[in-house]
This record gives C-alpha cells, structure tokens and sequence, in this order.
C-alpha cells in the first residue's frame, strides 16, 4: 500500500511538449501530480538534428523511465563523421563517440518515445500556447492563445531557448538568453551520398555544411552553421529564414547549391541562434523553467538533451519529497542543478571556433589536428571530458 502523502499544488501546467516538457510529464505522473502539457506545435514535433546521452547519469534516468530500450532500438549508430574538402575527397575524420556520444537518436525519435510513454496518463494540448499567467495565493490563472482560460497549481516553462513563460514570469528574452555569434540551420533531405550510418563536413571561413545519414539511411539531415552579428528576422516566418541560409551560403562549395535547393521543399526546416541561457534564478512564485528555457547550454555543448532529462527527474523528485511545497521543491530544484547546469554550459566555451573557422589558416589548423587525432595517446580525451561533465551530478532516489 502506498503511504506516500497526497501532494499539494497537484495540477500543473506544462509548457513545451519538447523533451523536457514529456519527461517532467512522466515523473509528476508517477510521483502523484496531475500534469497538463501545451504546446504551440499541431503535433509532436519530428524535425530537428540528432541527441546524444553520455555516462551513467544520463543512462540511469532514461532506465528508471522504462525507455532506455526504446531509444537504444531507434539509435542512430552512427559512425566516425569525415571533414571533405571541396571536391568530396575525405581530409580528417572525428571519431563517433566526440560526435554522438554512447547512446544518439533523432531528437524527433525521442520526443515520440517520450509522447507515447506519456499520452495515456497525461492531457495534451497541441495548437496553443500561454499568453498570460497572474498569480494569486491559492494558484494561477492562465490564458491561452485558442483555449479558454484555466487555473493551476504551478506553471513550468519546458519551451526552450524562446520561452513563452520566461518572457511572462520573468521578463523580455534579452535580458537573458547570450548569442555565442553563430546561427544553425538543419533540414530532412534525401541521403543523394549513399551515406552508411555516417556524414560529411565541409568548412570554409565562416561557414560550415553537413550532411549525415538518419533512420537506417533512408533520409539524411542537412546541416548549416554560419558565424554573424545578431539577426532580426521574424521567428515563424520561415520563408524569411531559408531565404538569410541561402544568402548566407551563395557561392559555397561542395554539395551547398544542391542541399540549399532542396531546402526550398523541407517540411521540418529549423533555423536559430547558438545561444545560452543565463539566469539568476529559475523560478518566479509559482513559475518555474526547466531545460532550455532555465538553463540552455547550446548544440555546442553537447549535453542539452541530457541536461534537461536530469532536470526533469529533479524538478519532479524534489518537488513530490517537499508535499507539493513549491517554494521547498524549486529551491531544492535549483540548488541540486545549477552547479551541473554551468558545467553543461561551460562545454561548450571555444567549440564554435574548431567547429567553424574564421580564416583559411584557423581551418587548415583544425584539419591538421584530427588528422593526426587517432594518432596520438591523448586521441580518447575529448569523449571522455564530455562524459566526465555528463556525470558530474549525484542523483537522489525519490522513491519512485
């Protein structure tokens, strides 16, 4: 018999049906919480680049959920990645594990997983998003873009770099999120390389194009990074969006003209800054952020994913041990992820420039080094400084 006390603040608002939004879904349900997820989407989000977990920190959540097995059959297995020069021909390659970690899967794969572990215990919400939330002592009244309005017992922003309920609970994104001076745009394409569970990298000063196999090689994810200043360009306009990429690649080399043709046509065409997250505190009363939107270490880091699957299993955990008691749970929350937080972060510091060389010279610098990197003793550093960053936390048992 379960003598776990019934929790207070038991109906909360989740915004964000991502990754950290399902997975907090999942471990309020089992702790006894009552969880609603919305989400601006029509649907669960397929598009997006591959996700890694690294260490056992990562893996542990992903078991205690029951969808490690899940993920490891949808895993992209992919191999060493190759940096091509103009003409195709291989210069360098990077091992797997710096690029996809112990365990890779589509991002759109792991927010299916997450969708059907969830759907039967959880109310989803798709084609809406929050417009207001005012605070009162006994909970939170929210307003809705479609849907009529509703109270709650707490507020959880799980929508990612642009949170919606950062802006509302805690002001304007700029006070918060850090552009790291380049921008990434990826796409579904079809695999025309024959490319066998691996991809290609092509860098020229200032701009790096990828193209890498997915789903058994059946498809393949077209891949920009580019440096520049700040852009103002509207978020759901994503004509606008393909027509910056475009300009921003006319005249590069390789298979760019091809992969940027092809982009015309991609339903799933994402496109945004490399950026951070940098706040003082994570929640607001009865606010709360968790992943991205509290703390987002960028693609550079390697560990947003991860990040935001511990968070998840935290936020829940402390929480159910405080009886619902926000004000206990959050700081809690807070106290046990911050530290874990900025290491995530702090991984990221001096990718861009390897990942996208600013001269001629900086590139032939990068090259020169993974070529000789399957060479030398230190060649396995690199993969497991990401895991010793992926493992620097100590998981609580909540119980559950």
């Amino acid at each position: 018999m379960n003598t776990t006390p019934r929790p207070k603040n038991k109906n909360i608002l989740i915004s964000g049906a991502g990754v950290a939004g399902p997975a907090l879904a999942y471990w309020l349900h089992r702790h006894g919480f009552t969880p609603t997820v919305v989400e601006r989407a029509p649907d669960v989000r397929d598009g997006g680049y591959a996700v890694d977990f690294r260490g056992e920190a990562h893996l542990s959540v992903l078991d205690r959920m029951g969808i490690l097995a899940d993920i490891r059959r949808e895993r992209t297995n992919m191999g060493a990645m190759s940096y091509v020069n103009e003409a195709g021909r291989k210069i360098s390659s990077m091992p797997a594990d710096v690029f996809s970690g112990d365990l890779e899967i589509l991002r759109g794969d792991l927010a299916r997983i997450l969708y059907e572990r969830t759907v039967k215990d959880v109310e989803y919400v798709f084609d809406d998003s929050v417009t207001s939330v005012t605070e009162d002592a006994k909970g939170v009244q929210v307003t809705f873009e479609r849907g009529a309005p509703r109270r709650f017992d707490l507020v959880v922003g799980a929508d990612g770099l642009h949170s919606n309920v950062r802006a509302l609970a805690f002001g304007p994104e700029s006070r918060f999120v850090k552009e790291m001076g380049l921008y990434c745009a990826i796409f579904t394409t079809a695999n025309h390389l024959g490319l066998d569970h691996t991809g290609q990298l092509y860098n020229t000063p200032g701009r790096l194009v990828s193209m890498y196999s997915a789903r058994g090689n059946t498809e393949a994810k077209a891949m920009f990074y580019f440096g520049s200043p700040s852009l103002s360009y509207d978020r759901r306009d994503v004509e606008q969006q393909k027509t910056i990429l475009a300009e921003a690649f006319a005249g590069v080399g390789w298979e760019t003209p091809r992969l940027l043709a092809a982009m015309r046509d991609a339903r799933d065409f994402y496109f945004d800054s490399i950026s951070q997250v940098h706040m003082d505190r994570w929640s607001q009363g009865r606010s709360v952020l968790l992943g991205d939107a509290a703390c987002c270490a960028s693609p550079l880091s390697g560990m947003g994913t991860g990040l935001a699957v511990i968070g998840a299993y935290v936020l829940a955990g402390e929480l159910a041990a405080a009886g619902g008691d926000h004000r206990v749970g959050f700081a809690r929350y807070e106290e046990a992820m911050r530290e874990y937080a900025k290491g995530c972060q702090k991984s990221a510091d001096g990718v861009g420039g390897w990942m996208v060389p600013e001269s001629r010279l900086k590139a032939w610098i990068v090259n020169q080094n993974y070529k000789l990197l399957p060479y030398v003793p230190w060649k396995g550093l690199i993969a497991k400084s990401i895991r010793k960053t992926a493992n620097a936390i100590v998981l609580k048992d909540y119980g559950c």
